[in-house]
């Protein structure tokens, strides 16, 4: 080693334990990373393969408190997909060179930032916040990076590289992809998995930041009212929905049959029965939303409101209402919900429709035979109902509604 000082591992350890007891949601990405000693590195970095380079100076003189954090801060690099999402932005914006991807290293540091210390852990004196370059707090390293105008330099700001894994570009300094001890895709996403359902599990625990990505990670957002119109048309479309034998105008095949007249099949505008939970576990700005997709559902029939109706239904179902303009509704409700009923009423109109849609919170208990039409189910998301105040929270036992049933074509709405 020529007299130079080892990397003082256990300090580092020590570090990484501190590190655990703090963000304890964070142990399994904590743990998976892979410790290489690295005198090039300015102070401590990660590459994509989740290896983390330490500098032996920079362990030796800076705290255990301080490294924990740090521990913390390039771990939520790896977890955030900063590696992933720089490439991106460099393929789409043309960024290129060393100063173009420590800008986006800076704006993912702010994306991180902002609420990942406290709480056990402390700020080292080197972290760059939004606050420091008089950005707002809770926005993505996307957004940062486009109102970040500060002039980077290089040479002056080497110590701010964390590495590959917060900007994509590879380091002289890593080992690369075919080093020792990194992580295949498979495995790094099998520790966000992990690492989500535990700020899922006791969302309590974690910073707004990590609860957002948590609810994003595997679950990205979804463009809902296209996807519930595209769920409606296909149930309208399906084999034997729409159509019936009319004989104004005959058959062809009658020709065939001299002295009978066979009726011909017809295709005609599906009909749809919107089934709407006016419970009161649903909220009047849910309720203004089912309204607006009656809106919605019409145009994905070809724009005959005329073919819809609507059943406002609670604990007992209520008016049966045919459509003219969505205005013109009127939901009526506000008690228990079994909406059971609603799917009777629904089937007793006439014409009988072809498919039934239900916009609900799933609070409910569900028919036990599938209706005699398609059903799509627009489902309003409710949050875990996890206290984490409760004196027994962990026997606490938490109240799950029943799935919808697997006949019914299931839209997340919102």
């Amino acid at each position: 080693m020529s007299g130079a000082a080892a990397l003082d591992v256990a300090k580092l350890y020590a570090a990484r334990l501190q590190a655990v007891r703090a963000r304890p949601y964070l142990a399994t990405a904590l743990f998976a990373l892979r410790l290489v000693e690295s005198r090039q590195v300015p102070t401590m970095g990660v590459d994509r393969h989740w290896r983390c380079y330490a500098s032996p100076g920079f362990v030796d003189r800076t705290s255990v408190e301080e490294l924990a954090s740090v521990w913390v801060h390039e771990v939520s690099h790896l977890l955030r997909d900063h590696h992933g999402r720089g490439d991106r932005l460099a393929r789409a914006l043309g960024l290129r060179g060393p100063a173009a991807r420590l800008r986006m290293n800076v704006a993912a540091d702010c994306e991180i930032n902002d609420d990942v210390f406290g709480d056990g852990l402390v700020t080292p004196e080197s972290a760059v916040t939004p606050d420091f370059l008089g950005l707002p707090d809770g926005q993505l390293m996307e957004d940062y990076l486009d109102r970040i105008r500060v002039d980077l330099h290089v040479r002056e700001l080497a110590w701010l590289d964390c590495g590959s894994g917060a900007d994509g570009l590879e380091r002289p300094w890593e080992l690369g992809p075919d080093g020792a001890h990194g992580l295949s895709p498979q495995e790094q996403d099998a520790i966000r998995f992990r690492v989500a359902e535990g700020i899922r599990g006791r969302p309590g625990d974690a910073p707004e930041g990590w609860q957002r990505w948590a609810e994003e990670a595997f679950h990205p957002p979804q463009p809902w009212r296209q996807l519930l119109g595209a769920a409606v048309r296909s149930a309208a479309s399906g084999a034997g929905t729409g159509g019936d034998y009319s004989y104004g105008r005959p058959s062809r095949r009658s020709t065939g049959l001299p002295g009978v007249v066979l009726p011909s099949l017809r295709r005609r505008p599906p009909r749809v029965s919107v089934v709407v939970d006016t419970s009161g576990s649903v909220s009047d700005e849910e309720l203004g939303s089912a309204l607006l997709e009656v809106t919605a559902i019409g145009r994905a029939v070809g724009g005959r409101l005329d073919q819809v109706t609507v059943v406002s239904c609670d604990a007992a179902a209520h008016t049966v209402q045919p459509v003219c303009r969505a205005s013109g509704v009127q939901l009526i409700g506000g008690g228990g919900t079994d909406l059971r009923t609603g799917f009777a009423a629904a089937l007793r109109t006439r014409p009988r429709p072809d498919v039934v849609v239900v916009l609900t919170d799933g609070q409910t208990p569900w028919p036990e035979v599938a209706p005699s039409c398609r059903t799509v189910v627009g489902l309003f998301p409710r949050p875990s109902r996890y206290d984490e105040d409760a004196e027994d929270a962990e026997n606490e036992e938490e109240y799950r509604p029943d799935e919808p049933p697997e006949w019914a074509r299931v839209v997340t709405i919102g």
